[in-house]
């Protein structure tokens, strides 16, 4: 079976039901609301909607701790909601892929109940016990200065259970062929309602060794091809988008040598560097990241982004580094999380500087692999720092000046919009910036426009070039006979750039902007010499006015071939 290949040139927009539009006036977004949502993101150009957790939840930790993996939490709406959503999104050519949230459920589960009430329970393997306290039980959480353990003792059961997470997270024991079974039967389950894959969560720890005697965790990494297996059987094209920051050197075990485990990553070590070089004006460790990144199978890709849902995660950088990004994005506490990273949204954390914004996005659209944006994003919405820990940068989707920015009717929505500052409903959302053609939102939607025109950057191959300037990154993409060439200045001051393409027949050649007028022919020593104003960014293709007639092996993309 050839997969169809659609998430190489794709672009991801990430979302909270809860947060995003409120239909009923109960104060909670809901499926209704987003299917009213749904021409505003196909007019934005995104091709796949990615749903945070919406199942049912006691709401612990933003529905990461889910209690029925087969259900709609009612405050969303139902199932048939559901399906009419994933209908409305293939109706706009929209995919839909959903959180997979399997490394451990809530501790009011079914599961969980029946296995801490009965030893003799058959749920009782399916989670990971110990009859004593163990000796590691300070090590390895995952939210550090907020998670004081890993094993909490469980009165009812009378024994220690383990969560990599939360106490109320316990883990599943994901090497129980049981556990694997159940994971498959929800992946077929919401593939049968309409969903083309799953980010799925926290994958190292899905697939490590489990029980108080591990110090070490191992990787079980055959479970991955397991589910690409099963998900390939009952639908060709679906996915896997993995969350694991791991190591460049550990790539290929998630990817699989042959690209038969996952399909893609998000790529957390070229993230952390890109932040740097947006905080350093130093892109030379964002290069080299790239380049210890590249390696990977032809039909596998990375996921791009800025910000997500999480923190922004240094733990990857330097000391020197990461105090760097620190100082210039976070230097108050109160805007750093679990002594690894920043839990502000991007806007605020640039100063609210539109040119240091879309220089931000052009090099997350630009670089090898596939845009994933966050809601709020494509109108530069900011955070409430007076919210606990994440939760300041999943405010309410910020529609119009209407009460509570529009998401709602209630005089109390469940989580606060966003209404004071200069990041507050009143002067950053949807309406206002629709009427505006150099708004965010206008700017974010040509901008997805014009990569979409460039699949080059999905499916080609990338080479640095130097541009003899630290400050500035030049990428070109070869694919099928046609380049594309990315020139991003990080630097708070304008810099002219003088480089060769390393093009065949460079003396002469043109380089057509793709987003502008500023054109580029190479003299005669074959260099292009280019002025590139304070944090300013250029799309070239590589060619003549005859490159029009190369699209002709552009426009047939989808054929299921890498090319």
């Amino acid at each position: 079976m050839i997969d169809d290949l659609w998430y190489k040139n794709g672009v991801i927009y990430c979302l909270s039901v809860a947060t995003y539009m409120d239909a009923n006036g109960d104060g909670v977004g809901d499926f209704r609301g987003l299917l009213r949502r749904l021409d505003y993101l196909a007019g934005l150009g995104v091709t796949a909607i990615w749903l945070m957790p919406f199942q049912p939840s006691p709401g612990r930790d933003d529905g990461y701790d889910i209690s029925d993996y087969y259900s709609v939490d009612p405050r969303y709406g139902t199932l048939g909601d559901f399906v009419e959503f994933t209908h409305g999104c293939k109706q706009r050519g929209i995919r839909v892929i959903i959180d997979l949230v399997v490394n451990h459920t809530s501790d009011q589960h079914p599961w969980f109940k029946a296995a801490r009430a009965d030893k003799d329970s058959p749920y009782r393997d399916w989670y990971v016990w110990s009859d004593k306290q163990p000796p590691h039980a300070d090590q390895g959480m995952v939210f550090p200065g907020v998670q004081k353990t890993t094993w909490t003792h469980d009165k009812q059961a009378k024994a220690w259970y383990f969560h990599r997470f939360f106490e109320f997270q316990p883990d599943l024991n994901t090497a129980n062929p049981h556990v694997q079974a159940e994971i498959l039967k929800i992946m077929g389950f919401w593939i049968q309602l309409g969903v083309s894959g799953f980010r799925m969560d926290a994958v190292p720890f899905v697939i490590a060794t489990k029980g108080p005697k591990v110090r070490k965790p191992v990787e079980q990494f055959d479970m991955l091809r397991t589910f690409r297996e099963f998900l390939q059987w009952r639908k060709g094209d679906s996915i896997i988008l993995a969350e694991a920051n791991v190591l460049p050197e550990d790539d290929f075990e998630y990817f699989g040598d042959d690209g038969d485990r996952m399909q893609m990553m998000f790529n957390f070590h070229v993230n952390q560097h890109l932040f740097y070089a947006l905080a350093s004006a130093d892109t030379r460790p964002l290069a080299k990241a790239l380049a210890d990144t590249k390696p990977r199978p032809a039909t596998a890709q990375w996921g791009l982004f800025l910000r997500n849902h999480d923190e922004l995660d240094l733990g990857r950088l330097t000391k020197p580094q990461r105090k760097t990004v620190f100082d210039k994005f976070g230097p108050d506490k109160s805007m750093q999380l679990y002594d690894r990273g920043i839990r502000r949204r991007l806007a605020p954390m640039l100063g609210g500087d539109a040119r240091r914004l879309r220089l931000a996005y052009s090099l997350m659209f630009t670089l090898p692999g596939t845009p994933v944006l966050r809601y709020g994003d494509e109108i530069a919405m900011g955070d409430d720092l007076k919210l606990p820990e994440r939760g300041c940068a999943r405010t309410p989707m910020q529609w119009s000046t209407e009460p509570h920015g529009g998401f709602t009717k209630s005089e109390r929505p469940d989580v606060p919009v966003i209404d004071h500052g200069p990041y507050g409903y009143q002067h950053v959302n949807v309406a206002q910036q629709r009427r505006d053609p150099e708004s965010m939102l206008n700017w974010t939607e040509r901008i997805i426009r014009m990569r979409k025109e460039v699949p080059e950057i999905g499916w080609g191959d990338f080479k640095v070039i130097s541009a003899r300037n630290p400050a500035v990154l030049i990428v070109r993409y070869d694919w099928r006979g046609n380049s594309v060439l990315f020139l991003h200045n990080l630097d708070e001051r304008p810099h002219e750039v003088s480089f060769a393409t390393g093009l065949a027949g460079d003396a002469g050649a043109r380089l057509i902007d793709l987003l502008g007028d500023d054109h580029s022919t190479a003299g005669a020593n074959g260099r292009h010499t280019i002025m590139l104003e304070a944090y300013g960014y250029r799309w070239y293709r590589a060619g003549g006015l005859d490159y029009l007639l190369k699209r002709s092996d552009i426009d047939h993309v989808q054929d299921g071939h890498p090319g």
